[in-house]
C-alpha cells in the first residue's frame, strides 16, 4: 500500500474520534448543550453506559486471544516506567510545589475514552475487549501513583488511603471486567433481547463521552498554558508514547497488541485528573491547561504515530 493511502486509512480511524471532540467544543460554545449536560452525560457514561459497552464487548470475545497476562504485565510496568520517569524529570525541571499536578498529567491518559474509542475503530471487536481488560490495570495504577505523586507534596493534609481504595474497588469499569470474565470464561449464554438492548444503551458511550471531552475544552486555558503545561503536554504526547511503544516492540509485542498499546500510551490527560488535583489541593489551572493542550495534540501526535508503526509495518 502506498504511504498516501496507508496516512489516508489512518486518518479514517482517527478522525471520526477527534471529530466528536470538536464537535463537543462546537456545540458548547453555540450554547447547545451546558455544563449540567456535561456533568449528567458524563456521569450516565462512567457508572452505566461504558461498564456496559466494557462488559459486552469481553463476553463477546475470545478470552484465549484477548486475555494476556503478559499483555497486561507489561503495561502495568510501563505505567510504572512513565510514572517514574516523569516523577524524575520534575524533580530536576519542576518546582517543588507544582510537581504533583506535573508528574500525574505528564503519565495519566485518558484510556477509558479516547484510548478505548481508538482501538475500537482500529480494531474493532478485539479492540474493545482488550482495551477493557487493559482499563481494569488503568484504574489501579493511575489512581494508586495520582495518589503517592499528589500527595507527596501536599502541604497539611492527610492521604485517606481507605477512602481512595474503595473507590477503586467500587469503580463501575473494574466491577464490569470482573463480572464479565466468568461469564465469558463459562460461555454462559444471554437472552437475545437483553443483548440487543445492552447493545443499544452501550453504543451512546464512545459519542456522548467524546462529545463531553470536547465541551470541556477551554481554548482559553490553552492560550493562558505556561511552561510547565507545554512541557508536561510533550511528555504526554510524544516522549513517554515514544519510549514505552518502543520498549513494547522491543519485549516482543507486534499487530494489533503493539497497536492497543500504543493507542492507550498515547491517549491524552484524562479528565479525572482535575477532578483529583483538585481534591488534593493541587494546582486545578495548571492540570486544566494540560489536559485541554494533549486533547488538541491528540489529533496530531496519535494520527502520525500510527501511521508510522503502520508504514513500518509494526501494528
Amino acid at each position: 500500500m502506498e504511504l498516501s493511502a496507508l496516512f489516508l486509512q489512518t486518518l479514517e480511524i482517527t478522525l471520526p474520534v477527534f471529530a466528536m471532540v470538536f464537535i463537543g467544543l462546537g456545540l458548547k460554545r453555540a450554547g447547545w448543550i451546558d455544563q449540567a449536560f456535561v456533568a449528567t452525560a458524563s456521569m450516565l457514561v462512567f457508572k452505566a453506559t461504558l461498564p456496559t459497552l466494557i462488559f459486552l464487548s469481553i463476553i463477546r470475545a475470545d478470552l484465549a486471544a484477548t486475555l494476556n497476562p503478559a499483555l497486561l504485565g507489561f503495561f502495568a510496568l510501563a505505567t510504572l516506567g512513565s510514572f517514574l520517569f516523569s516523577w524524575g524529570w520534575a524533580i530536576l525541571r519542576v518546582p517543588r510545589e507544582e510537581r504533583g499536578v506535573y508528574v500525574q498529567g505528564a503519565f495519566r491518559g485518558n484510556c477509558g475514552i479516547v484510548g478505548l474509542a481508538l482501538a475500537a475503530g482500529m480494531y474493532g471487536d478485539y479492540g474493545l475487549s482488550a482495551g477493557g481488560l487493559l482499563l481494569g490495570v488503568v484504574i489501579l495504577t493511575y489512581n494508586a501513583f495520582s495518589v503517592i505523586a499528589l500527595a507527596s507534596y501536599q502541604e497539611g493534609r492527610r492521604t485517606d488511603w481507605r477512602n481512595i481504595l474503595g473507590h477503586i474497588a467500587t469503580n463501575p469499569l473494574i466491577l464490569a471486567v470482573v463480572a464479565a470474565v466468568p461469564v465469558a470464561a463459562v460461555g454462559l449464554p444471554l437472552p437475545g433481547w437483553l443483548m440487543t438492548s445492552g447493545d443499544y444503551f452501550a453504543s451512546l458511550t464512545l459519542p456522548l463521552a467524546l462529545i463531553c471531552v470536547g465541551a470541556t475544552l477551554s481554548l482559553g486555558e490553552i492560550r493562558d498554558s505556561g511552561r510547565l503545561a507545554i512541557s508536561a503536554s510533550l511528555m504526554k504526547m510524544v516522549t513517554l508514547p515514544a519510549l514505552a511503544t518502543g520498549a513494547a516492540w522491543g519485549a516482543g509485542f507486534e499487530g494489533r497488541e503493539l497497536g492497543v498499546l500504543f493507542l492507550f500510551f498515547a491517549s491524552p490527560t484524562a479528565a479525572a485528573a482535575f477532578v483529583m488535583a483538585k481534591a488534593m489541593g493541587g494546582n486545578a489551572a495548571l492540570t486544566a491547561n494540560i489536559i485541554a493542550m494533549t486533547t488538541l495534540m491528540a489529533s496530531v501526535t496519535i494520527t502520525l504515530g500510527a501511521f508510522g508503526l503502520r508504514a513500518a509495518g509494526l501494528i
